[in-house]
């Protein structure tokens, strides 16, 4: 099976850039889902503070809160949450790096109102490759891709960023 290259790292270079200038503010609050979705908001926090803003940022581990824990295997890989400010109040942006069904992002929202309530969540992803089944849409989107349902989309980040497509059995 070959994975084919859909965005190669010029393209993500490019995307992050336009995503953090559209989410430019005095003071943002990001918060990357992991893993992926924490590199990207690592990556959109260096852009903003280049251009001056002040970030906080954050990141969840969403494994405890994912609706097919029991799908996944007896010991899923967890990390720490963490969200060193009170999102109480606060307008968060949610980051992910490649949406789907929109599953994740339900439980990400689900795990960042155990730390509070948000004035507002945002949601901004790097790839929106369509297929949702809840009802979730992206307010940043870096990239779009219409992948089919038997192909899984990945953010690689071994040295210099790609996005893959490889068909799933």
């Amino acid at each position: 099976m070959t994975d084919t290259v859909l965005f190669d790292n010029a393209a993500l270079e490019h995307a992050l850039v336009q995503m953090s200038k559209s989410m430019a503010d005095a003071e943002v609050y990001l918060v990357g889902i992991h893993s992926g979705g924490a590199k990207v908001a690592n990556a959109i926090q260096q852009q903003l503070e280049a251009s001056g803003v002040k970030v906080h940022r954050g990141n969840l581990d969403i494994s405890f809160y994912r609706d097919d824990l029991d799908t996944i295997g007896p010991n899923p890989e967890v990390r720490p949450s963490e969200l060193p400010f009170d999102v109480s109040g606060k307008h968060i942006w949610l980051i992910d790096d490649v949406l789907y069904t929109g599953r994740t992002i339900r439980a990400g929202m689900d795990e960042l109102f155990d730390y509070g309530r948000p004035a507002s969540i945002k949601l901004a992803v790097l790839v929106d490759r369509g297929g949702r089944q809840l009802p979730i849409k992206a307010d940043c989107v870096g990239l779009e891709h219409a992948a089919p349902g038997d192909c899984s989309v990945k953010l690689i980040t071994d040295g210099s960023w790609h996005i893959e497509q490889r068909q799933v059995k």
